[in-house]
C-alpha cells in the first residue's frame, strides 16, 4: 500500500519496512548536474524518513569485513586533481553506534570478523549522494566496507543485513552501473558498450535473472569492458541479497546516462 504524505510534511520516519536501494553515485562534480541532484533530492523527498542509513560503497574495500567511525569525523576525499571547492564539502552527519551494534550481531561468525576504524568517515561514494538525498545531515550513517567483490558473497552480506530494514535502516548500495573511465564522455557521447550492457543489465533485473547478474562478467555483452573492475557492479549484490524476496517490487529510480556512463538507480520495496 503507498502511504500518501500531507503536502508540505515530511514522510513518517521508519514506517514499516525501508525499501533498498543501489544508486549511481556520481563523482563530485555531481553536485554541478542539476538534473541528476533534482533526481536524487525527489527520490529522497518520496522514500520514508529512516532512522539511519548503511552506506555500502565501491569506494571501500576493507578485509575482514569493516565498519566506519560511530562518531562524527572528517569525510574521506578519496579523489585528485579537482578544484579546491570539492575539498570542502562537508557532511557531518550523526554517527551510528546503534545500527554498528545491530550489524555486529548479524555478521559476526566465526571465522567471520568484524571490525572497527573508528577514524574512518564516509567517502565520496557515500557522502556525494547523500549531500542531495539529505542534506540537512541530520540522520545517523555508518559505512561499511565489501571485504570481496565476489558476488556471491556479497549477496549473503546482504541477506544477513536484511532484518535492519525492519528496524527503519536504509540499505543503500553505492556504485555505478557502468564504470569504465577510459569510455567517460565530456560531451556526452554514450559508447555502445555502456548503452548494451546498461540495457542487459535492466532485462536480467526484470526477468529477475540473478543468475546472469551474479555471472555478469561472462553473460553480459562486454561485462568486463562496462566494469574493467568490477567494485562499482558489486554493491548492487549487497542490496539484492537484503532485498531478495522483494525483486518483483524493483523499479528504475535513475536510469539515462552522465559524461557516458550509466547512471541507472533501483529501488526494492
Amino acid at each position: 500500500m503507498t502511504t500518501v504524505t500531507p503536502k508540505g510534511a515530511p514522510p513518517a520516519e521508519g514506517r514499516g519496512r525501508m525499501p533498498a536501494l543501489y544508486l549511481g553515485h556520481g563523482a563530485p562534480p555531481l553536485a554541478d548536474d542539476a538534473l541528476w541532484t533534482g533526481q536524487l533530492s525527489s527520490w529522497a523527498a518520496a522514500l520514508p524518513r529512516p532512522k539511519a542509513i548503511l552506506m555500502i560503497s565501491a569506494h571501500w574495500e576493507e578485509a575482514p569485513l569493516a565498519l566506519s567511525a560511530t562518531t562524527t569525523v572528517p569525510l574521506v576525499y578519496d579523489f585528485w586533481g579537482f578544484p579546491q571547492h570539492y575539498y570542502e564539502v562537508t557532511y557531518a552527519a550523526p554517527g551510528a553506534p546503534e545500527l554498528a551494534a545491530s550489524v555486529r550481531k548479524l555478521l559476526r561468525a566465526p571465522g567471520t570478523p568484524v571490525q572497527d576504524i573508528p577514524d574512518r568517515g564516509l567517502d565520496h561514494g557515500a557522502y556525494v549522494p547523500l549531500v542531495e538525498m539529505y542534506p540537512d545531515a541530520d540522520i545517523p550513517v555508518l559505512q561499511l566496507s565489501m571485504p570481496t567483490l565476489d558476488p556471491r558473497r556479497l549477496m549473503e552480506i546482504g541477506r544477513k543485513l536484511a532484518p535492519l530494514r525492519d528496524e527503519g535502516v536504509l540499505i543503500v548500495g553505492s556504485g555505478f552501473f557502468t564504470h569504465n573511465l577510459r569510455a567517460l564522455s565530456q560531451d556526452g557521447t554514450v559508447h555502445s558498450v555502456m548503452s548494451e550492457f546498461d540495457d542487459w543489465g535492466r532485462r536480467a533485473l526484470e526477468a529477475e535473472d540473478i543468475d546472469a547478474l551474479l555471472d555478469f562478467e561472462r553473460k553480459a555483452p562486454a561485462g568486463q569492458l562496462a566494469h574493467p573492475r568490477t567494485e562499482h557492479f558489486a554493491p548492487l549484490f549487497v542490496t539484492l541479497g537484503a532485498a531478495e524476496s522483494e525483486l518483483s517490487s524493483q523499479r528504475s529510480v535513475i536510469d539515462g546516462f552522465w559524461m557516458g556512463m550509466s547512471k541507472r538507480s533501483l529501488q526494492f520495496g
